[in-house]
This record gives C-alpha cells, structure tokens and sequence, in this order.
C-alpha cells in the first residue's frame, strides 16, 4: 500500500489531466517518496519509493543521463551493483555499462521503451566499462555497438562476439531474482549452439526484437509487492527449440497483411493515467524528497561522494517533446508463448 499521505488525493488529479500518461511521468525529476511499491505490469505500471544508481560506481557507469532513467525498485538497484562487481570478475573489462532502467515514477516513457515501467527493467550494454571513466558528454554520444554482421540475417559477428559476452549473459541469468533476460533470436541461438557450461538457466534468456546492443534484465516481481503484476512463468527447458526457430522463419519479420477493403485503422490514442493502476495517480501527485541525493542507493551506508552527482538536467514541465531515442522494431502480435 501507498504511505498515508497518499490517501487525501483531492481536487486536480493525474487523472483529471488530459496529457497522456509518458508526458507526465516524463516530466517527473523525483521519486514518489514513499515505502518501494511497483504497481501494475512491465508495460503498463508505475513505481513509488523509486532509488537512483549513483550515476558513477567502483564497477559500473550509468549511460545517457539525460534520460533520468536510472531509477528502480531499490533490489533492482542492490542487484545491477552485484552484477557489475560478477562481471569485473568475469573478466568484462572495468565493469558494466547501465543503460535505461526507469523514471523516476516509473510509468510510460515520451519514447524509447514498452516496459521499464515499475523499476524491475533494466538494459545492460555489450561494451564493457572503459578503464578510464566517461565523461557526461562521452556518455550521450558513445555510439552503441550491434553484435550481429551487417549483411547477414540473424547472424552474429564472431568478429566482436567473445566467450566473456556469453558468461556475462548468462551470469545475469543465473540470479533466483532473475525472470527474464532478452536478447536478439541470433544471440539466443549463439548461446544454444556454443554454451557448454551449465544450461538450466538458458531457458530465462528470451529472443525478441531489438536487443544486439544491449541485453534486458528482468527481475521478477518483489516478495509481498501485491501491486506488482506478474508476468507468465518462463516455459520448462533451456529455450533452443522450435520456439526459437520461427524467429529464423520470415514470420516474425513479415509486414502485417492489407486488407483493402478495411477502413483506415484510427490513430493509436496515447496512454491516459486513467488507464494505468489506480495506485498510479496518486504516484504521480505524490510529494517527492528534497533533492536526489537523498534517495540514490548507498549500499554502504553513509554519505554519497560528489562524484556521484547527477548530470540530469529536469526538463520543462511544459515541455512535451519526445526525446532522441533510437526507434523501437513493433512487435507483432503472433509469437511464440513464454517470451
């Protein structure tokens, strides 16, 4: 349940607004101050008591700052920091590089992303830490790096695919906390066809679209977070079967068929507060902590180094500008059960 300072919502809701959803959590600079509760799915949700990964750690970086999207339910925050330090050992250069984990609210996002939507998300890039740090700026404009050939289908670069970017995959996998990890059809397919090692936890790393870049950490939701929606148990077995053989077929790939008689399909309408959990209004309009600082994770307690200060700068409130995102493959609808 929300703290009881959510309870008297009165007068100008989030509801009562009439901007759609992603404006209004893409406004938003700080957390719902409140106990960590995410409400609602991966796709279609919020968070309060959102926490913030220092910007800088001893293991990891967190990219594109300009987002704020480095928020998330504060196991989220405990595990991306335990992985970062498992990955250093795996011999993955200095330590990881963060991409987008959640709003500061949570909620949908002015681009970019479906989910990410309760802080239980997070991307993880296929470039390693640098030795020496990036700068905020290096952090915008550091290009990302496809695993796959360029002139073939599906097909990963054995120029740039190495034995340390299957143990780190996997690595991710073997957490219990762990639900999912997404990767491109031709990754998953590396994993099948190469990885010797133990293969009980192959069947959580999933194919979908996108992800050559970077691959998707997904927790599964928190113990006792009755808000939180979970998603579908992953099927028994380690993935490499004919599940994952349609994405070699032209299915997944085709253009969905015309039909000419149809009449113009409307345009998609963007998503109302209204039509996410009720929990999330009063998210939304709940009161925030004075400044950031005091909800960024310390794992060690005590006070944060300034180096760790964020290069966030909050946008307008009344700016609705979507921001510049790489664009996101559609899913079609038909694909195979359990991804």
């Amino acid at each position: 349940m929300l703290a009881a300072a959510f309870a008297t919502v009165i007068g100008d809701t989030a509801l009562a607004e009439s901007r759609p959803a992603k404006e209004l959590f893409g406004g938003m600079a700080l957390p719902a101050k409140a106990a960590p509760s995410p409400y609602g799915s991966y796709a279609k949700g919020c968070i309060a008591g959102a926490v913030a990964i220092p910007t800088d750690g001893p293991t990891w970086q967190a990219m594109r700052l300009s987002r704020n999207r480095r928020w998330g339910h504060p196991q989220m925050i405990a595990l991306l920091e335990r992985f970062s330090r498992d990955a250093v050992q795996l011999g993955w250069g200095s330590g990881i590089l963060i991409g987008d984990i959640s709003q500061p609210r949570g909620g949908p996002m002015l681009s970019g992303h479906a989910s990410h939507q309760i802080g239980l998300d997070a991307d993880i890039w296929f470039t390693p830490k640098p030795a020496n740090p990036l700068s905020p700026q290096q952090r915008e404009d550091l290009p990302f790096t496809s695993m796959l050939e360029k002139e073939k289908f599906l097909t990963v670069d054995r120029r740039l695919w190495t034995n340390s970017h299957a143990q780190v995959v996997v690595q991710a996998a073997s957490y219990p906390q762990v639900e999912r990890i997404f990767v491109n059809p031709a990754i998953k397919k590396k994993l099948c066809d190469t990885w010797t090692g133990d293969r009980s936890v192959l069947g959580k790393i999933r194919p979908i679209y996108g992800h050559d870049a970077h691959f998707h950490i997904r927790m599964r939701c928190p113990e006792g977070a009755s808000g939180c929606k979970p998603q579908a148990a992953v099927p028994p077995g380690d993935g490499c079967d004919k599940s994952l053989a349609w994405w070699f077929t032209k299915e997944p790939w085709a253009a969905p068929k015309k039909d000419p008689n149809a009449k113009p399909a409307p345009k998609p309408r963007a998503m109302q507060v209204s039509e996410l959990p009720k929990a999330c209004a009063m998210v939304l309009d709940a009161s925030g902590p004075s400044s950031e600082m005091e909800v960024t994770y310390q794992a060690g307690g005590g006070a944060m180094p300034s180096s760790a200060a964020s290069a966030f700068v909050a946008p307008s409130p009344a700016a609705g500008q979507a921001f510049e995102l790489p664009a996101v493959v559609p899913v079609p609808a038909p694909r195979p059960s359990g991804w």
